[in-house]
């Protein structure tokens, strides 16, 4: 089964990402800031998706990510009109940023990435 590791506090986007999770057959935890992010990474998954609106400063939280692990896949997702903080996402070590509109149009084929 393929893991996914979540970074965001809207518990709508929460519900979304593991009704989609569960129908593709891929594991998905989330966490709802750094520290906890930090503890769900150990377990390896093979994707991180980061709400860029979390209250718990998920830019920070990319670039801890980063300094321990280089190669693993963040997408991040934000308001479409957020270009700055688009532009510090991707500095920071975002993989990918996408708006929120896209992001859920194609959350089953983000996720489905992680599959084994």
């Amino acid at each position: 089964m393929g893991k996914v590791v979540a970074l965001m506090d809207d518990l709508f986007f929460q519900m979304k990402l593991a009704e989609t999770a569960k129908q593709l057959g891929v594991e998905v935890q989330v966490a709802t800031n750094a520290a906890a992010l930090a503890e769900l990474l150990q377990s390896q998954p093979k994707l991180v998706v980061v709400d860029l609106n979390a209250r718990s400063q998920p830019v920070q939280a990319i670039e801890k990510l980063r300094q321990t692990n280089k190669e693993i896949r963040v997408v991040g997702f934000l308001s479409h009109v957020q270009h700055e903080l688009a532009q510090h996402a991707m500095a920071a070590g975002c993989t990918e940023v996408m708006p929120r509109s896209s992001f859920t149009q194609n959350l089953a084929a983000i996720l489905s990435t992680a599959k084994d």
